[in-house]
């Protein structure tokens, strides 16, 4: 497998930072019989203690073994076998040692089997430590080894707690911590676990470094959207990864990087620095989590998450520390987040509005009779020259239920319309000074509207498509699955040919957000969530998240999808890379969005 260019690789020695601020101990000590059982009932408390993470981002943490150098790859069922016990879902051989024959390689079992690189251009740079016993541990079990009554003890312990006694020399190497710290300050250097399974420690008959410790001692967990090579093999390259020493306890679930009102940046990604940006990591374990800056720690904290304000751009990593047996063992290593001073090239800009074959017609009051809001209860539209039975796609715009107005949307107006479909944006009145549910009492007036007034303006009123970004997708699906706000009007779900939902909200059961708009009643919350209202013989949908979207708005988004998928009703789930919540509406603009040319397909299909 070909590799970054400047990374650096950890294998299975432990690397904490500063490690003489805690008492350590030799790995000679580590190895005694009363300390192998302490570190055992921790490992025992870990277990119980670790609480369950939900997904919430755009990805999902997997397990995996880099640069495995299996002694038989000739014979790679021994290496599944493992890596299913130990929960590894990749497993990534190193050079010629990959399996035999070839069509072990790919997934087999739930377990992704990998060829690395053999050419040698893509072996590690940087440093590497090997993934093996360390030497003075070994010497101390041979050593023991001639010793009867010793090394039945030692056998005793070894049953019990086979993970204590490999990692036993396991330490920090501050050197190697420095030298990466460096080279990230210049380029984006990431950090990865390469696992050097061989299955060559035997003592007595004994095999010391079975596949299965060995993998459980040092992994790189991957954050994918789903288990394949195209994935794996940008995860490794974007630096989408952390290395954990999972013996201590699963990190699955593990969380680091930027928080802003652009959206969320996870390990490898590069975050601008807009408003208040924070550092955040949270872990399944309440744990020592460290947070370093260009190599100096900036703040640490007990418990299962950090949270830092930042003020410099650079690169921002973190570790995570587990204390036992009175000395404190390093669990997790992240790779880093990168922040970027905002200015004036960093910003992206909307498509220009140079579209010779679309007509503006703007301000039309949707509302019957005086309207409460006039300045918010009227519409635009944006009509392709020609217009004749034209799709009409309806646009409802985002911004919390509080901010937003269809007047900064002409350039989605063009967008779609220059394609031939005919798109009506609205305002609607906005929280808190119009309580909910006003938003969605204007957006089902600027449906009727468009269902009465649109084919005069060259519409069809037989493919009429609705959809929004963020609350806008939230309005759009509820509209057609709520029907308490269509019936005034005298309309059916049945008119809506289509809902286009742009990184949307579907569940706003979900503690107290949003509560300036919503308030905190648990029924008003459910009554304005889609996803309970999902029910066959709905119109088709398309759903959108993107790569750096807000918490919880990939998870809803597939959630969402599922639910409707469930129910019958067509769904076609869409991903948005390499953008943030924000830009991604911007992005929307330009002919070559990929999100863009997938809703007019949605739209001009139907």
């Amino acid at each position: 497998m070909k590799f970054p260019g400047r990374w650096l690789s950890l294998l299975a020695f432990s690397l904490t930072g500063f490690a003489a601020e805690a008492p350590r101990l030799t790995p000679l000590q580590r190895l005694q019989p009363e300390q192998l059982q302490v570190t055992h009932d921790a490992v025992q408390r870990f277990a119980r203690e670790r609480a369950e993470v939900p997904v919430l981002g755009a990805y999902e943490d997997f397990r995996a073994v880099l640069g495995v150098e299996a002694e038989n790859p000739g014979q790679p069922q021994p290496v599944l076998a493992a890596a299913q016990r130990a929960g590894v879902r990749v497993v990534v051989y190193a050079g010629a040692r990959s399996p035999k024959p070839a069509s072990w390689l790919g997934l087999r079992d739930g377990v992704l089997f990998l060829n690395g690189s053999s050419e040698g251009e893509g072996k590690p740079g940087g440093l590497k430590l090997a993934s093996a016993l360390a030497p003075g541990v070994r010497e101390h079990l041979e050593t023991t080894a001639k010793n009867s009554e010793a090394w039945r003890k030692l056998m005793e312990s070894f049953q019990a707690q086979p993970d204590a006694i490999f990692a036993a020399g396991s330490d920090y190497q501050s050197e190697l911590m420095a030298k990466w710290d460096r080279e990230a300050q210049g380029s984006r250097s990431s950090i990865l676990g390469v696992n050097d399974a061989r299955q060559k420690v035997r003592i007595n008959g004994i095999l010391f470094d079975p596949f299965e410790v060995s993998f459980r001692h040092l992994s790189t967990h991957l954050l994918l959207r789903e288990v394949s090579e195209v994935e794996v093999r940008a995860a490794l390259r974007e630096g989408r990864s952390y290395v954990a020493h999972d013996w201590l306890c699963d990190p699955t679930g593990f969380a680091f990087g930027a928080v802003n009102n652009l959206g969320v940046f996870p390990m490898g990604a590069t975050a601008t620095m807009q408003g208040t940006t924070r550092v955040v990591a949270l872990t399944p374990l309440a744990a020592t989590l460290k947070l370093f800056h260009h190599g100096k720690l900036l703040t640490q904290t007990n418990g299962t998450n950090l949270t830092f304000t930042a003020k410099k751009p650079g690169a921002y990593r973190v570790e995570a520390w587990l204390t036992v047996g009175g000395e404190e063992r390093p669990w997790i290593y992240a790779n880093p987040v990168y922040l970027e001073e905002s200015s004036i090239f960093s910003l992206p800009l909307p498509a220009a509005m140079d579209a010779t074959n679309v007509t503006e017609i703007r301000d039309f009051a949707y509302t019957e009779g005086p309207p409460v809001e006039a300045a918010k209860q009227k519409l635009d539209l944006y009509v392709p020259h020609g217009a004749k039975a034209a799709p009409v796609f309806i646009f409802l715009h985002g911004g919390a239920w509080r901010f937003g107005d269809r007047g900064l949307y002409p350039p989605v107006g063009h967008r779609f319309a220059k394609e031939g479909i005919l798109t009506v944006i609205p305002s609607y009145r906005l929280a808190p000074k119009h309580k909910w549910p006003a938003q969605a009492e204007d957006s089902a007036a600027a449906l009727a509207w468009t269902v009465r007034h649109i084919a005069r303006h060259g519409g069809d009123t037989n493919r009429i498509f609705i959809g929004g970004h963020s609350a806008g997708g939230h309005l759009s699906s509820l509209l057609v699955f709520n029907d308490r706000f269509l019936k005034p009007f005298g309309l059916a779900p049945s008119l809506v040919r289509g809902v286009v939902s742009l990184s949307g909200v579907y569940n706003l059961d979900i503690g107290d957000v949003q509560t300036a708009v919503f308030g905190k009643d648990r029924d008003v919350r459910r009554d304005a969530s889609p996803l309970f209202f999902v029910k066959a013989m709905a119109p088709p949908f398309l759903v959108s998240f993107c790569q750096w979207d807000y918490p919880t708005l990939p998870a809803q988004a597939k959630i969402f999808h599922a639910a409707l998928q469930g129910a019958g009703v067509s769904s076609e789930l869409v991903f948005t890379p390499k953008e943030n919540h924000i830009y991604e509406m911007i992005a929307l603009t330009h002919d070559a969005d990929p999100t863009a040319q997938a809703v007019a397909k949605f739209i001009k299909s139907r």
